[in-house]
């Protein structure tokens, strides 16, 4: 089944009144919204875009943050949407096919995921999101002005978590 990015927007956005942190809804739109722009002067689908952009981070809805690659990957499967929608989960974290190559620090080894990445042939739109993932906050940022955010945010986090 197709989701369309109204549809994902509101799949999205139902979790903004059951979450702590709503972070994730708007990095999620910022996301969307840069990919289907960068679709749309690439010829390509630019709906598609902007839905898969809308919820390549839906697993930080559904349950546990650390493993929200999983969580949204099980959630838009169980949903009935095609493959690709819930590819997306996975592979908008991981960079090259390679497992360590992550924003989200080093990950658990989840065998499933593992092999899913080293051997999954990325489509422009899952490359367009890896993108649009490293560009957005709730705006879109250059890469590398987006790569300091992140950055400090981790230290911020570890900083958090001895005090």
């Amino acid at each position: 089944m197709k989701l369309t990015s109204e549809k994902a927007k509101e799949l999205l956005e139902s979790f903004r009144d059951k979450v702590e942190d709503t972070y994730f809804i708007d990095h999620s739109l910022c996301v969307g919204n840069t990919a289907g722009v960068i679709a749309e002067h690439l010829g390509l689908d630019q709906d598609k875009a902007k839905a898969l952009g809308y919820i390549h981070d839906i697993g930080k809805g559904v349950a546990d943050f650390k493993d929200h690659v999983m969580n949204g990957y099980k959630y838009i499967k169980e949903l009935g949407y095609d493959l690709e929608y819930a590819n997306i989960c996975l592979t908008h974290s991981y960079l090259n096919n390679d497992v360590m190559c992550t924003a989200g620090g080093i990950p658990r080894d989840i065998p499933f995921r593992t092999e899913f990445i080293k051997k999954h042939k990325y489509t422009i739109y899952e490359k367009i999101i890896n993108l649009c993932d490293l560009m957005c906050t709730t705006v879109p940022m250059t890469v590398d002005k987006r790569l300091i955010d992140i950055i400090i945010r981790r230290v911020h986090i570890q900083i958090h978590n001895i005090m």
